[in-house]
């Protein structure tokens, strides 16, 4: 059924008042065709354009749905291929020069950027919130508000080779580790690190122990408060060192070995995400997907990346930008048909059911009260002391964990002040 924008607008109350400026769509964008007095009443036809900026990962994916959209609202909607390089640092260069798109789909971890620069409007998903998993309606929170609607969600999990351990009775994961041991091929597990470690694999392990990168407000904001210090986090590098000490985890074992390693029957368990089993699934392995066992006795949460749509603060179309991320994108039937187009697994949740594949499913489950991958400025500097500590203390170049991991708390600390 065709939708009306100005009934949506008027239900809406014009709740998203943002500042229309030039450059986003037509000089039309805005107008419908008036009822001449006396005529009867009926709802104005949609006039104006919507512009769409999208990169070439995601292009494909959003051509039919916008064809629909299009189809179904009247609404013409200009979809443009940007680079995938530079969608994110032309978006925030142009939109205050009013030359930059009314929506852009991209991924959460963009959320800090854009809402420090002003580029990016406040959306309201109301009761909607509730449906979709917890962690992508967090993505996408900033200081309180929701500034993009969530599509897809992703993260890593447990894959285990059925051939080699047909059933996981492990709940904590030592013993994972020792059914791993028990299964008599090179590695218990793998948990791919390389020279520059890898914290991001790691992140489930590390919030087992009650130590996340950053603190969360009950919203799931990130806070520039750091909470991976104290005893806590000093008990998390002392299990590194074990772990390190024991061979579990190896700096040699980047994410191209782990793979190899997996693929050829060396370990019954590797801790990846969907990328790499599709390729296991080709090879023929027969493979389940688990969550994470705690390795502190807390919940072990992934990070999860969420992918959905942001609405530009300088929209000159913010109603039709609004009908699209919001009340469009948003739906059961247009969230099953991109799990369909693109492969990753919904985030609403009755979509998400709704998938017959198992392995997505595990990941989805593994994933579902997993940690947002963090928005905020602070947390791009944080990488290259996280895992350069990590990777020393599982190396045994970092003798005293937890004195490697004050350290590193501190410089990480000094990194944001500095900021």
């Amino acid at each position: 059924m065709r939708r009306s924008i100005p009934a949506l607008a008027a239900a809406l109350g014009l709740a998203l008042t943002l500042t229309a400026c030039g450059g986003s769509g037509d000089d039309g964008a805005n107008e419908t065709t008036e009822p001449t007095a006396g005529a009867a009443t009926t709802e104005p036809a949609l006039t104006g354009t919507l512009t769409m900026w999208v990169d070439e990962t995601r292009i494909d994916v959003m051509k039919p749905i916008v064809e629909e959209f299009q189809s179904e609202t009247g609404v013409k909607v200009d979809l443009v291929q940007k680079v995938s390089g530079d969608i994110r640092t032309d978006f925030v260069s142009q939109v205050p020069t009013g030359q930059g798109p009314d929506v852009i789909i991209g991924a959460h971890d963009w959320t800090g950027e854009f809402v420090n620069n002003g580029v990016v409007a406040p959306i309201q998903l109301g009761a909607k919130s509730d449906e979709f998993a917890p962690s992508a309606v967090q993505a996408f929170t900033y200081d309180g508000q929701v500034y993009g609607a969530p599509y897809a969600i992703e993260n890593i999990a447990l894959v285990r080779n059925n051939k080699l351990v047909p059933e996981t009775k492990a709940t904590t994961f030592d013993e994972l580790v020792a059914e791993g041991k028990a299964a008599g091929v090179k590695y218990p597990v793998l948990i791919q690190q390389g020279d520059q470690g890898d914290a991001y694999h790691l992140y489930p392990l590390q919030t087992s122990f009650d130590a996340p990168i950053f603190a969360q407000t009950a919203d799931g904001s990130y806070t520039t408060d750091l909470g991976l210090g104290g005893e806590n986090g000093g008990k998390f590098a002392t299990y590194l060192q074990k772990l390190g000490k024991e061979k579990v985890l190896d700096p040699a074992l980047g994410g191209d070995q782990v793979k190899e390693a997996f693929l050829n029957g060396e370990s019954p368990y590797i801790v990846t995400g969907p990328w790499y089993t599709t390729e296991f699934t080709k090879a023929g392995l027969d493979i389940s997907v688990l969550p994470v066992p705690s390795a502190g006795g807390a919940e072990a949460k992934p990070f999860v990346g969420v992918q959905g749509a942001f609405i530009s603060a300088k929209s000159a179309n913010p109603v039709l930008a609004n009908e699209f991320v919001v009340n469009y994108l948003t739906t059961e039937a247009v969230q099953s048909k991109l799990f369909d187009l693109g492969g990753r697994m919904p985030a609403l949740k009755a979509a998400a059911a709704k998938v017959d594949d198992p392995i997505l499913q595990g990941f989805n489950e593994a994933g579902a009260t997993g940690a947002p991958m963090p928005s905020i400025p602070e947390m791009g500097a944080m990488w290259q002391f996280w895992g350069t500590t990590q990777v020393q203390i599982i190396g045994g170049q970092a003798t005293d964990p937890v004195g490697a991991w004050n350290t590193m708390v501190k410089n990480m600390q000094d990194a944001i002040d500095a900021a």
